[in-house]
Formats: structure tokens, sequence, C-alpha cells
């Protein structure tokens, strides 16, 4: 009985000091100067885990594909965090012996992960514009790795 009355005792006291630390922000300070311009944001719709290595760069980019266009057969050394601006790309991923699809749209995000094979396909009929962060870019190297059809897509 000693015990539990003592975990209670310590669990409030704890409680207390975490509600006074969260309820006194006085340390924080307004932003002088900064500009803040949003350029997209997205809500997650796969799972994957990056871990970021030390010495890596990080790349973002802007890519903008027509009607009709592809990013061609690829993957990311270090996996990609991807934001639909506009337009809706199909993402055709091979996996294995098969081929999966996913159509993302605006306002949807999704991940690559590293080394993953994919080919992004506008069948739309407006340009897709997607927001881009590539980590763990190896220093000065390229953020994409070209590949060759994995043939598990057909009709692509």
């Amino acid at each position: 009985m000693k015990r539990t009355v003592r975990w209670a005792l310590l669990s409030l006291g704890i409680a207390g000091m975490v509600t006074v630390a969260t309820v006194t922000p006085s340390a924080a300070t307004p932003p002088s100067g900064l500009t803040n311009i949003p350029l997209a944001r997205g809500t997650i719709n796969s799972h994957a885990k990056f871990r970021l290595q030390v010495g890596t760069d990080v790349v973002m980019v802007q890519i903008t594909v027509n009607p009709g266009g592809s990013s061609g057969w690829h993957s990311h050394p270090g996996g990609a965090i991807i934001i639909v601006q506009q337009g809706t790309p199909t993402v055709y991923h091979a996996v294995r012996r098969h081929c999966e699809t996913t159509t993302y749209n605006p306002g949807q995000a999704f991940i690559e992960r590293p080394g993953e094979v994919d080919d992004v396909l506008n069948n739309g009929t407006v340009p897709y514009v997607l927001y881009v962060t590539f980590p763990n870019v190896p220093p000065g190297g390229s953020s994409r790795t070209d590949a060759s059809d994995p043939g598990t897509c057909r009709g692509i």
C-alpha cells in the first residue's frame, strides 16, 4: 500500500512539473525580420522511415511533368518525400514480379524508399507539379539514379 501511495504522489509531482513547464513559455521570443513562404503541404499516404546521416546532402526541387509525360524509371539513393501541388501523378512501382500503381491528388504526399524503382506518369489533362525533398544524397552527388524498365509494369 505504501508503495502505491508513493508512486501516486511521485506521478502527481511529475505531472505538476510538466504542467508548469508547458504553461510558462517565458523564454520564447518572437521572430524578427523573418519571412516564411509555405510552398506546399500534404498528408502522407505511404509508410517509410528515413534515418538522416551526418555528412549527406538534402536536395529540394519542384518537378513539373506535362500530360502524357513521365519521370522515366528511376530510384533515389536516399529516398524521396513528395508533395503533390497540382495534377494527378500515377506512380508505377516495380515490386518483385508484379506492378503496383497508385494515383495521388493535390494535397497528398507520398514516400519513395531508398533504391525503390518507380516511374511516375502523367495520365491526367493538366501538368502535375511536385515538391520533392531528397534526404541522404551523397555529397555533391545526384539525387536520382536512372534505371532500366524492370518489365513488371506492361503497357505503360
